[in-house]
């Protein structure tokens, strides 16, 4: 995105993949949920959340040791404009689908134009940005865009490469199980039981073994991914053999339920790994499509009355620290205090539009820690008096009398969050509020969310010390009513759109970061989300002979290093 990548041409494997890792063993994770589809191109439909990596491959691989560096996977070369106006990927000869016949460049140019216009709503922005997208060759293909914007071109080398064939009197916008995406990918689904498990195999004749983007990597025979009702019935599972990897959240249960025979023996055992991406937000996110949470006084009352302190030490023994805005724990984060410099300059033609304290300073509530949170209460029944709502016989109401209440939608099995929010609901009696809090299933809770039917709900985005054109999906005005979309507290702020087109159009490393830390001014200020506790480092639990490299790169815990670069070794 910036500079040169940091691998030589002729590099022969990734830094942090080890090329002489063995082949073999299998991999065991758990998901809580359910699933009715295996296509993770579409909206429609719930489908393990893992497969999207597991078999879509592409033009080219981003590596997790560098900001934003693509590497040729499909491609064996690339070449852009002098502005990065257009780019144009050569596909390697020798790249072949699962059932061994070649990727071609119609099968680019079909799923390039089909994922951006029925696909899910994570492609259709890079799509609406190509001007056109032509054949140049017997094994390229030029895409020319229609705005100035550098990471396009990269853009343009992520997006999965499907079969047209198989696709042919097949609605590919439908969610099925009937029909298995034919992708160019190491990994094929081989068995699955919907709602139960899904089996992947390693492709013995996978055509990409020697890409040097490939080498030391996807060493597993097997990728298996069960599916329980609960957060417990999967750690169960887990304490008895029958899955072989997880992933620990919380650093209470780490300390205190990790002690299981299969630990004492030595048959399981407990790595902590350190990274260096920013926090993101995680937490429970006010919808402000609807009345309840329109007014930011209100959404500010919310976050008072969310006792963190208290939370955290019943949760984390306050081991964790909180996230405290939405690129917290990198160099992209909001600085304390008032806005300087060009941070100032990019805010201030928005300045009468923005929430107070985006400019001024902003910071999050902070109790005494104690369970009753005195001044936290206070200063909500503060907030929601200014916007209109007092206690009347002991409930919050308006001056028509209608008392203020709201739903929580959580989906079950997610016990932790739950938990979360029992304390949550008995701070909110303080205040005379209380809410609805309903528990639905996974495809329940993904129907109501994908079109905003809710008040308020759980809420996890990643970001990364790249962000580019996604955060206009995440945060963007015209992402505020896409059915399936990521806004899920339906920001509609020219300066959210503002920033994310200086991050974009940035031609100097200081712009870009002053555009990433404006915009994370905007997002926390604007109370939107009530942040939980953020994960510095990684606790993973697993079977012994499941083994990972010494050197761990800066995105270590992103999808794509655990399985990836793994292998299995008694």
């Amino acid at each position: 995105m910036y500079g040169d990548p940091v691998l030589p041409p002729d590099f022969v494997s990734l830094p942090y993949a080890n090329a002489d890792a063995p082949t073999g063993g299998r991999l065991v994770e758990s998901n809580v949920g359910s699933f009715d589809s295996l296509n993770p191109f579409i909206r429609k439909g719930s489908t393990p959340w893992q497969l999207r990596f597991l078999i879509g491959e592409s033009l080219m691989g981003r590596t997790l040791d560098e900001p934003f560096s693509l590497y040729g996977l499909l491609a064996e070369s690339i070449e852009t404009g002098p502005n990065r106006e257009w780019v144009e990927f050569t596909l390697r000869q020798e790249a072949r689908f699962s059932d061994g016949s070649p990727v071609t460049v119609e099968d680019v140019m079909w799923s390039y134009e089909t994922l951006g216009t029925v696909g899910h709503p994570r492609y259709l922005g890079f799509w609406e940005r190509v001007e056109s997208m032509e054949q140049t060759g017997p094994r390229s293909v030029r895409f020319t865009f229609n705005v100035e914007d550098r990471e396009l071109a990269l853009l343009a080398g992520l997006r999965p490469i499907l079969k047209k064939a198989q696709w042919d009197g097949v609605d590919f916008a439908e969610s099925t199980t009937e029909v298995v995406p034919i992708t160019s990918s190491p990994y094929i689904i081989d068995d699955f039981e919907p709602g139960r498990f899904v089996s992947l195999r390693r492709n013995p004749d996978y055509w990409g073994a020697d890409v040097p983007f490939r080498v030391g990597t996807n060493n597993l025979d097997e990728l298996r991914i069960e599916f329980f009702g609960d957060e417990t019935a999967a750690f169960e599972a887990f304490k008895v053999g029958e899955i072989n990897t997880n992933r620990e959240f919380n650093v209470a249960r780490w300390d205190s339920q990790y002690d299981f025979p299969l630990v004492q023996s030595g048959d399981v055992v407990k790595s902590v790994l350190p990274h260096a991406r920013p926090s993101g937000m995680t937490g429970f996110v006010m919808n402000t499509r609807r009345d309840q949470f329109a007014d930011w006084r209100v959404r500010d009352a919310m976050l008072h009355v969310f006792n963190f302190e208290f939370v955290n030490e019943a949760m984390t023994g306050s081991a964790q620290p909180r996230i405290t805005s939405f690129w917290s724990n990198s160099p992209l984060g909001m600085s304390d205090g008032p806005a300087e410099g060009r941070v100032l300059e990019f805010l201030a033609p928005y300045a009468a539009a923005l929430t107070p304290g985006t400019i001024e300073g902003y910071a999050l509530p902070v109790s005494d820690g104690t369970e009753r949170n005195r001044a936290g209460t206070a200063a909500a029944l503060a907030q929601m008096e200014a916007a209109g709502w007092t206690v009347q016989d002991g409930v919050m109401k308006n001056a028509a009398g209608e008392p203020f209440t709201f739903e929580i939608l959580l989906q079950t099995g997610a016990s932790e969050n739950q938990a979360i929010i029992d304390m949550y609901v008995q701070s909110l009696a303080r205040i005379g509020v209380t809410p609805t809090v309903s528990v639905v299933d996974a495809a329940q809770f993904k129907e109501r969310t994908d079109v905003y039917n809710f008040d308020m709900t759980y809420y996890r985005v990643a970001v990364s010390l790249s962000p580019g054109n996604e955060q206009f999906g995440y945060f963007g005005m015209e992402a505020a009513d896409v059915t399936g979309g990521r806004n899920l507290m339906g920001v509609r702020s020219e300066a959210v759109d503002a920033m994310i087109n200086r991050l974009l159009t940035s031609e100097s490393q200081d712009d870009f970061v002053a555009a990433v830390k404006a915009l994370d001014r905007i997002l926390t200020a604007g109370r939107y989300v009530i942040p939980i506790y953020q994960w510095n480092i990684s606790r993973i639990a697993h079977a012994k002979e499941l083994r990972y490299p010494d050197e761990i790169p800066i995105f270590g815990d992103w999808p794509g290093w655990q399985p990836d670069v793994w292998w299995y070794e008694d």
